[in-house]
């Protein structure tokens, strides 16, 4: 099943220092974070506060929900929340 993103909000978690956005399978919510070695991967200039990584998150998106999706349909077992890793970029 493929993946969509109609929904553009993403959030920053300071605690994991990571970006929070969601895709949707028909009608089921999928969690995502991408994870700040990830970001930094895509986006070496960025900075380390919470603007930086929204910032990087925005300017590689398209990337970023390619990389979702793949991941999202390679597996065999479903979950509703997925860490992409600086390893899936």
């Amino acid at each position: 099943m493929k993946l969509s993103f109609p929904n553009p909000s993403r959030s920053f978690d300071a605690s994991k220092n990571q970006v929070l956005f969601w895709g949707y399978d028909r009608t089921i919510e999928i969690s995502f974070f991408v994870e700040q070695d990830a970001l930094k991967r895509l986006c070496p200039e960025m900075s380390s506060v919470e603007a930086g990584f929204l910032q990087a998150f925005d300017s590689t998106g398209t990337r970023i929900y390619e990389v979702a999706e793949k991941i999202y349909g390679s597996g065999t077992k479903r979950s509703v929340a997925y860490v992409l890793a600086e390893k899936d970029f």
